[in-house]
């Protein structure tokens, strides 16, 4: 799938599962739930012990309309790395441009983080599809709706902050698609082994999109 169809497949659902400090035997149950609760798009932070493994494991088995991203991508070296690994979409806390830059060279989809309209815009440059607004606990929505007044052209996912509480406002404030972690992928439920209850709240998240984009 070639990166604009990742973007508009990710905006589609509009949310991304972050999946962060889970254990490799958990990764397969948290996929499943995700997709039976609707969302479309999970994605698995570097700094997650054996993040490489779990993600050629979900490779081999996702249907073929749950995207796979690698997240808390730093450099191209680990991009690469992973998109290896079966990587869909790149994830980043900063924006790093040669990794934009390999990513673009084979057609994945990179998300850079950025704060300021000086990173949105340099990123925006450089090629991307879609811009990471973090951390958005700070920023919060408003954040979002002042950086959209002057670059509408844009496209904003905020991560960070981002619950069944504020996703209306961040939809409201122009956000594209949302990227979710701890809020979602519960790990209370994980260790509990809930896995309907992991289903039931990626539902929750997934209607609160749709209702929010009602609404807007």
């Amino acid at each position: 799938m070639k990166r604009h169809e990742v973007f508009k497949a990710v905006e589609e659902v509009g949310i991304v599962a972050i999946v962060r400090g889970t254990g490799a035997s958990d990764i397969v149950p948290i996929a499943k739930a995700m997709y039976d609760g609707g969302v479309r798009a999970i994605e698995v932070t570097m700094n997650t012990k054996g993040a490489m493994d779990m993600m050629r494991e979900l490779s081999g088995i996702l249907p073929k309309d749950m995207l796979l991203g690698a997240g808390t991508v730093l450099d191209p070296e680990t991009g690469r790395a992973a998109i290896l690994s079966g990587a869909t979409f790149i994830l980043s806390p900063t924006f790093c441009r040669p990794l934009v830059e390999l990513c673009n060279r084979y057609d994945v989809m990179a998300v850079p983080g950025v704060m300021t309209p000086t990173e949105a815009l340099a990123a925006w440059e450089s090629g991307v599809d879609v811009v990471k607004v973090f951390p958005a606990s700070v920023l919060g929505p408003s954040y979002i709706k002042d950086l959209k007044g002057p670059l509408p052209q844009i496209e904003m996912m905020p991560v960070g902050g981002v619950n069944l509480e504020t996703i209306p406002a961040f939809i409201k404030a122009g956000a594209c698609s949302v990227g979710v972690g701890g809020e979602l992928v519960d790990k209370k439920l994980i260790a509990a082994c809930d896995w309907k209850g992991l289903t039931e709240k990626a539902a929750r998240f997934v209607s609160a999109i749709r209702e929010a984009r009602k609404s807007k």
